[in-house]
């Protein structure tokens, strides 16, 4: 079961996680918006139909990769204040090895190959986020 969802409503963590139990090892992770350098809203945008596309190309790939029962992957667009929920990806296995590592390949991939785009509004104004190195780095680990 491949399950990919790009919405603005709220991500329900533990409705998520029912979804993947399907025996064996879950695992998961949740992104929150991050405060830093007083960051007062992140607001994403995607570009319809692709998001989604690029998404289940990961979700695809980790089950080719891994043998694994069942991919999640949520994530939002539209504005989001700090502390919200801005992703969940969440992978179920017979073994946790390969929920574990499935999991990570996921969230390193998405942060560079989904196409989402980030504004962040810091003391009234607006810019856009650039692409982190370590981001980079983090997906080329799985090459």
């Amino acid at each position: 079961m491949i399950r990919v969802l790009v919405s603005r409503d709220a991500i329900d963590i533990a409705a998520e996680v029912e979804r993947l139990e399907q025996g064996g090892a879950v695992a998961t992770f949740a992104g929150l918006v991050r405060a830093d350098d007083g960051v007062a809203t992140l607001e994403l945008e995607h570009y319809p139909g692709a998001t989604e596309a690029a998404l289940t190309r990961l979700a695809e790939d980790a089950t080719a990769r891994w043998s694994l029962t069942a991919v999640a992957i949520v994530h939002r667009v539209g504005p989001m204040a700090p502390g919200e929920r801005i992703v969940f990806v969440g992978t179920c296995s017979a073994h946790r090895a390969a929920a574990l590592e499935s999991c990570a390949f996921l969230i390193d991939r998405l942060k560079t190959d989904a196409p989402f785009w980030k504004r962040e509004t810091v003391e009234g104004t607006t810019r856009w986020v650039e692409a982190r190195a370590a981001d980079e780095d983090a997906a080329a680990r799985w090459s």
